[in-house]
């Protein structure tokens, strides 16, 4: 195609092959074509802009560099793509932009751009022009990570809001930047020996109570806390000290705002048009249309950016129930069935099978998480065996049982005792996380510490208790911020953790016995090479209800190192409790929750107990243990010969 006469006329700068694959909803990398890409043409540097409106009349993109007039620089049309296209010499890195659109039927419609790789700073919504001039120096850890898999490894998640984790005091309660939280996250992090920070979404949102859940910017890191730029260096930092890096991400639905994604051209674009499909009722948002290929593949394209250009080590993805039926959350005459007649959404599954294969084909040593509260089947199993294609689920039926469980005052738990053990039952159908998330922390729910039963003391017996059994089950871990040093207030997104509580001995003693647990846990293989097998767990003692005792074995099947947990979940202690044993030999204490430095009662067996040859409850071997009130010990298992 030849160049038009006109001096500030352009040819076409996006290819055939690019706007085929956009046209069939299989680009990837759509983010480095739609959107504002600084760039030289004819000699002249400029920016060029790409935009997906199918339904416009015309679009024109307005901003800093033509004083925001709208009739200055007017794209054009790609044939049939619903692509509109232009080069505006001049524009350059930090200007700010909007797209300004007519739509058929007369109006004018002016919207952030969705594709921008960055947005100025709320409640201001434009987009800016942006360009990636950090560095990586995590090649060590990328090359190890993508050479791995997780489900092999250790995960132990610490689960942040990067606006409230920690804030400065001294100037106005602001929040830490990108990289002044960077430093201090990371040893952090590390210290408590945690594998991974789980980020709530970092991705550009107008409304800072929702936490990062209602999303504008798919491709654009919040300006709350620094550029793009700024945002990699905090991902590179952590990784360069060992910790990974997981973001939430929201691919359910989307709010309402004008100036986004909602209504685009003037018609549904990203969303469905009939509410009973297209609007969530709990939410207030939009549902993304994910029969239309083309949004399938700009959320696909999303989750790859921030795995391409952040390195980011996996995707937790939000509310995946709510995109699984059809009629979640609605009643009846609410909700439109598929074309069997059921409730499941054909084509929500469909765009979570091309997600996560198509994720896992670039970056196999990443993970993909579903945030998921059903009994849909294999959520975490591969899609070639009819799975969802998912790393992990979270297990929020283990989450909800053990809640229960520990908030029940010891002297009615034996009624309670099968919420212990019910969770074993479906324990191996899928690779489980363990979640004490945020959402367990707010909405007048109270802090982990506050939920637990009794007085003072026995909430925070209980506390250590749960994390003691936690780290034992079956099941990678995540805690939320602050519940790891026991937070007695909920959690409130614009005040800062209260750190100074860490200066008080029970607080400081759930701080150095998470610690402690993340590191046994690392160190025993028992405990995650086999996670999602059941050859990897073994009752010993299950029906103590009376007691308020449970007891387990964690097995690493291929080298047959064993961990032993005994739990005794009532408000006193257990004298010559016998349990029994697999093998003979010196069991060594290795964690008691009830220990002194954790502010327990001290009560333990002495660094150990030695199995006799007793045979008991079809063990070969036994030996008497004490347990101390509310308290979990894990035992050593001697390895034979």
């Amino acid at each position: 195609m030849g160049r038009r006469k006109d001096k500030e006329s352009f040819a076409p700068i996006l290819g055939d092959v690019d706007l085929h694959l956009i046209s069939e909803g299989r680009h990837e990398r759509l983010y480095d074509k739609l959107g504002a890409h600084v760039q030289t043409i004819d000699g002249k540097a400029g920016v060029s802009f790409a935009v997906w409106a199918p339904s416009a009349a015309a679009v024109h993109v307005v901003g800093d560099f033509n004083g925001w007039n709208g009739r200055a620089n007017p794209l054009t049309a790609r044939a049939e793509s619903g692509v509109w296209e232009g080069f505006v010499a001049g524009a350059s890195e930090g200007q700010k932009y909007k797209y300004e659109l007519q739509t058929r039927d007369g109006r004018t419609l002016v919207k952030c751009d969705p594709c921008a790789a960055r947005a100025e700073l709320p409640p201001a919504t434009a987009s800016m022009i942006d360009v990636a001039h950090h560095q990586f120096c995590d090649s060590a850890w990328m090359r190890e990570r993508d050479e791995t898999n997780p489900q092999r490894k250790p995960v132990s998640i610490y689960e942040v809001h990067l606006g409230s984790w920690m804030r400065v005091a001294e100037d106005h309660h602001r929040s830490l930047t990108y990289r002044e939280i960077a430093p201090k996250l990371a040893e952090y992090a590390k210290r408590l020996g945690f594998t991974h920070v789980e980020l709530l979404p970092v991705m550009e949102h107008p409304f800072g109570g929702s936490w990062g859940y209602q999303v504008t910017g798919y491709f654009a890191a919040t300006s709350r806390f620094g550029s793009p730029d700024d945002l990699r260096y905090l991902i590179d930092h952590l990784h360069q000290n060992g910790v990974g890096v997981i973001l939430d991400w929201v691919p359910a639905h989307f709010p309402k705002d004008d100036f986004a994604l909602a209504r685009f051209d003037g018609t549904a674009l990203y969303e469905h048009l009939d509410p009973r499909t297209g609007e969530h009722p709990d939410w207030g948002t939009y549902i993304f249309n994910y029969g239309r290929h083309e949004v399938r593949n700009f959320l696909i394209a999303s989750a790859l950016y921030w795995l391409d250009s952040f390195h980011v080590d996996g995707l937790r993805v939000d509310a995946v129930a709510s995109m699984l039926y059809l009629d979640y959350s609605r009643k009846e005459g609410e909700w439109v069935p598929n074309s069997a007649g059921g409730r499941e959404n054909f084509a929500a599954t469909q765009f979570l099978r091309e997600l996560n294969a198509t994720v896992y084909k670039h970056h196999p040593g990443i993970m993909m998480i579903a945030e998921e509260s059903t009994a849909w089947p294999q959520v975490s199993r591969p899609t070639d065996v009819g799975g969802l294609g998912f790393g992990f689920k979270w297990n929020m039926g283990w989450m909800h049982d053990t809640l229960k469980y520990f908030s029940t005052d010891p002297l009615y738990r034996r009624h309670h005792h099968s919420h212990l053990t019910f969770g074993l039952l479906y324990a191996f159908t899928e690779h489980f996380v363990l979640p004490l998330s945020h959402d367990e922390v707010v909405h007048l729910k109270g802090s982990m510490l506050a939920k637990m039963a009794g007085d003072r003391w026995q909430k925070f017996a209980n506390l250590r208790a749960l994390y003691g059994y936690m780290w034992a089950h079956p099941g990678r871990k995540l805690l939320f911020m602050g519940s790891e040093f026991a937070q007695e207030r909920e959690w409130a997104h614009d005040q800062s953790l209260d750190w100074h509580l860490c200066n008080e001995a029970p607080h400081r003693g759930m701080q150095t016995l998470v610690s402690d647990l993340n590191r046994f846990y690392r160190e025993n293989e028992a405990l995650w090479a086999s996670d999602d097998e059941g050859s990897s767990f073994r009752w010993l003692d299950v029906d103590s209800a009376d007691a308020n005792v449970i007891a387990f074995l964690r097995v690493a099947p291929a080298s047959g190192r064993m961990l032993l947990c005994v739990c005794n979940f009532a408000g006193h202690p257990h004298h010559h409790y016998r349990i029994g044993l697999p093998r003979e030999g010196t069991y060594r204490e290795i964690i008691n929750t009830d220990a002194a430095p954790y502010g327990g009662s001290n009560v333990g067996n002495q660094g150990g107990v030695i199995a006799q040859h007793i045979p008991h409850a079809s063990e070969p071997f036994s030996a008497e243990f004490t347990l101390p009130p509310l308290g979990v010990i894990w035992f050593e298992v001697p390895t034979p010969g």
